[in-house]
């Protein structure tokens, strides 16, 4: 791995582990095998390490659910499928659940809007997908803004679980599909 990427996977393993706020720069310069100072010459400190972490999360599935989005080719209940599969993989493929750090009071604060903003866009791709369906279609639009909201949180719930079988993504996307009335 790069230096880089030994940071990353040294701030996702004590950031999950021991806690964001009680985990030192220093002590994950020594996990990834450096020295503090040489951290700094790979990423700007604690933060820029849980932004890129975060927005790691959340990136790949939204640029998946722009490509589906743009498919029309294909039925949009089987696209909804897809991003969903693919979402709750990426968020259970880490070694480390990075999914609980979107729980942390600090992503709230302006430096994590980018990873905020993803995240909303990901909500609304989901919500299109689910909209672009048959029975997304025939809804109201404030019972389509619940059963989206209902969607996403299941996909995302999935960090709730602390180690998940491999069937869980399938499982997940087929639970997401029943609960969208596809």
């Amino acid at each position: 791995m790069s230096p880089r990427q030994e940071l990353l996977t040294a701030a996702a393993e004590l950031f999950t582990t021991r806690g964001y706020t009680a985990t030192t720069t220093r002590a994950v310069a020594e996990r990834a095998g450096m020295r503090q100072a040489s951290m700094y010459h790979y990423v700007g400190g604690k933060e820029d390490l849980l932004a890129e972490l975060l927005e790691g999360t959340v990136t790949p599935s939204l640029a998946l659910a722009r490509t589906l989005l743009a498919d029309t080719s294909r039925p949009a209940e089987r696209r909804l499928w897809e991003l969903c599969r693919a979402d709750v993989e990426l968020l259970c493929a880490a070694p480390y659940n990075l999914g609980v750090l979107y729980l942390l009071p600090e992503v709230r604060a302006e430096r994590f809007a980018p990873f905020r903003d993803a995240r909303a866009d990901l909500k609304s791709a989901y919500t299109a997908l689910l909209a672009a369906t048959e029975a997304g279609a025939a809804l109201p639009a404030d019972e389509l803004a619940v059963r989206a909201d209902l969607l996403f949180a299941l996909i995302e719930a999935v960090i709730l679980i602390p180690r998940p079988s491999p069937r869980i993504a399938s499982a997940t996307a087929d639970a997401a599909l029943r609960l969208a009335g596809a």
